[in-house]
C-alpha cells in the first residue's frame, strides 16, 4: 500500500503479549504498542485529530502556526501533522523534559521554548502560560490545548478503542493506561466500557500528581504536588480530558519503579519503551498479582519509545546519580523513615493556636520546624528562624494566632524520593519535607535526616 503521506499510517499499532515479566501471574497480558506510529507515540492519534478538527471548525487556516505546551511527544505528532499539511510549529516544554525530545522536535522544524518546570501552572513563566501568551500575540495561530481539547478523548474513542476491542476479540477484561492529558486512557476507556460495563479500567499516576486523590476524596489537595522525574502523565491541574467517571481506580507508581519497569521490557521483553510505559507496567502488575484470574484479559498502553530516554532511564551512570541503582544503606525517603523503626513523631500545630504555644511545643520536643494543620490539611509551617526573626520585630507576636505569621507549608515528597533529589530541595527556605505513607500517616524529614543517611 502507498500513503499520502506520513499522518496517513497513524493507528493500528500491535497487540502484544507479554511473556516474561508477568511469570506467575495469571491471566493473559498484553501490550498496545504506540510506539509503532509514525511519531513513535501515541500521541500521534490526538494530535492529528486535533489539527483536523481545527480545521473544519476554522481555527486553523493555511499558512498557520500550531503552538502547544508538550512534554515531547505531542509535539511530534503536530510536527508530523504540520508537515503534511503545511503549518509552522511552536512548542514549549518543561525544562524536566529530556534533551531527546527538544532534539527530536527541532529535526523535524519545530521551534521549541524551554520554561521552567517548578513554577505553579499559572504563573506566567509556565509552559502552559507561554504557550497561552504566544497564541494571543502570533496572528492565525492556534493553541490545541491537548489538556482541554476534547478531540483528544475523541482521537482514542475513534481509533484505540476500537482496535484494542477488535484484536482481542472482545475478551479485554481490563484496561491500564497513565494518565496525564487523559485522552488515551478516557476516550479508550469510554469505548471499551460502552462494549463492556463490567470492564475494568486502572489509571497509573505518579507521587507529586493530584489524580488518584481527587478520585478518592473529590478533593484538588495542592499539598498532593511536590516535584517528581518521570515525564508525560501526573498532573497538577485537573485537564477537561481527564474523565474520572470511566476510571474505575488509580494506582501511584514512583520515579524508580518506572524507570526499572522500561528497562525490564526492554531486556525480557524486546519492547524498548520509554519511561511512562514502565510506570503503565509496574502499576499494572501490582494490580494483577491480587486482582487478575486466569481468564481475564489485561491491555496495557504503552506510550512511546526508547529513543526519547537513552541519557536518562537507558543510562546506567543517570540512574546510579538519582538512585534508581543504587544499593547504599538509606538510599530513599522510605528507608530513612524504616530506620527510625516507627520511633518518629510528627509535631503539629493548629492554624488557631497562639504562636507561644507553638514555641513552647518547640522547646519541649527539642526541634526548630513544626507543620501547621487545619484540620487533616497541612496549611503552612513555623520555624525558630523565622519566629526569632518577627518577635524581634513585634515582641507581642507571642499572643497571635500561628495562621497569621506562618510560613508556607513543608513540600510532600513521594516515599522513593532518592537522596539527591531530598537534598536539592532541602535549603535554607525548605528545611523540612513530608512524607505520607501507604497508611497514610505522615513523616517529617529534616535535613539533619538526610546528612545522617549521605553519611551512613
Amino acid at each position: 500500500m502507498i500513503y499520502n503521506s506520513i499522518v496517513d499510517t497513524i493507528g493500528n499499532t500491535p497487540l502484544v503479549k507479554l511473556n516474561q515479566v508477568n511469570k506467575g501471574i495469571p491471566g493473559t497480558i498484553l501490550a498496545k504498542v504506540e510506539y509503532f506510529n509514525p511519531g513513535n507515540s501515541t500521541k500521534d492519534r490526538m494530535a492529528l485529530k486535533m489539527i483536523v478538527d481545527a480545521e473544519k471548525a476554522g481555527l486553523l487556516k493555511p499558512g498557520g502556526t500550531i503552538i502547544e505546551g508538550t512534554s515531547g511527544n505531542t509535539g511530534m505528532g503536530l510536527a508530523l501533522t504540520a508537515i503534511a499539511r503545511g503549518y509552522r510549529c511552536i512548542f514549549t516544554m518543561a525544562d524536566k523534559q529530556s534533551q531527546e525530545k527538544i532534539n527530536i522536535l527541532k529535526a523535524v522544524g519545530a521551534e521549541v521554548i524551554v520554561c521552567p518546570t517548578n513554577v505553579a501552572p499559572d504563573d506566567p513563566r509556565s509552559y502552559y502560560s507561554v504557550a497561552r501568551k504566544l497564541n494571543k500575540e502570533i496572528p492565525n495561530s492556534f493553541y490545541p490545548n491537548q489538556y482541554d481539547n476534547i478531540s483528544n478523548t475523541a482521537a482514542h474513542y475513534e481509533t484505540t478503542g476500537p482496535e484494542i476491542w477488535e484484536q482481542t476479540e472482545g475478551k479485554i477484561t481490563h484496561y491500564v493506561a497513565t494518565v496525564g492529558t487523559g485522552g488515551s486512557m478516557c476516550g479508550t476507556a469510554k469505548y471499551l466500557k460502552e462494549k463492556n460495563p463490567s470492564l475494568i479500567t486502572i489509571g497509573i499516576d505518579t507521587y507529586g500528581s493530584v489524580f488518584k486523590k481527587y478520585k478518592e476524596t473529590g478533593l484538588f489537595d495542592e499539598n498532593e504536588i511536590y516535584p517528581y522525574l518521570t515525564e508525560g502523565f501526573g498532573e497538577d491541574i485537573l485537564p477537561k480530558n481527564v474523565n474520572f467517571d470511566v476510571i474505575d481506580q488509580f494506582i501511584k507508581v514512583t520515579d524508580k519503579d518506572g524507570a526499572i519497569g522500561a528497562r525490564r521490557l526492554s531486556r525480557e521483553e524486546g519492547l524498548f519503551v520509554g519511561w511512562s510505559s514502565g510506570s503503565a507496567l509496574h502499576g499494572a502488575l501490582e494490580y494483577a498479582r491480587e486482582n487478575l484470574k486466569k481468564d481475564d484479559v489485561m491491555v496495557i498502553l504503552l506510550p512511546d519509545h526508547g529513543t526519547r530516554y537513552l541519557a536518562k532511564v537507558y543510562n546506567d551512570q543517570w540512574m546510579k546519580d538519582h538512585g534508581f541503582l543504587e544499593t547504599r544503606l538509606f538510599s530513599s525517603a522510605r528507608e530513612i523513615l524504616s530506620a527510625r523503626n516507627g520511633k518518629d513523631s510528627l509535631f503539629t500545630v493548629p492554624k488557631t493556636s497562639r504562636v507561644g504555644e507553638a514555641i513552647r511545643v518547640m522547646n519541649r520536643e527539642g526541634i526548630d520546624q513544626i507543620p501547621v494543620t487545619d484540620q487533616d490539611n497541612f496549611v503552612g509551617s513555623v520555624s525558630a528562624a523565622s519566629l526569632l526573626e518577627k518577635i524581634i520585630q513585634d515582641p507581642n507576636l507571642k499572643d497571635k494566632q500561628v495562621g497569621d505569621i506562618m510560613d508556607k507549608p513543608m513540600l510532600f515528597v513521594a516515599p522513593d524520593s532518592t537522596l539527591d533529589v531530598l537534598s536539592s530541595l532541602l535549603n535554607k527556605d525548605n528545611k523540612a519535607v513530608l512524607v505520607r505513607d501507604a497508611q497514610e500517616k505522615v513523616h517529617i524529614i529534616t535535613q539533619h535526616d538526610v546528612l545522617k543517611a549521605m553519611t551512613s
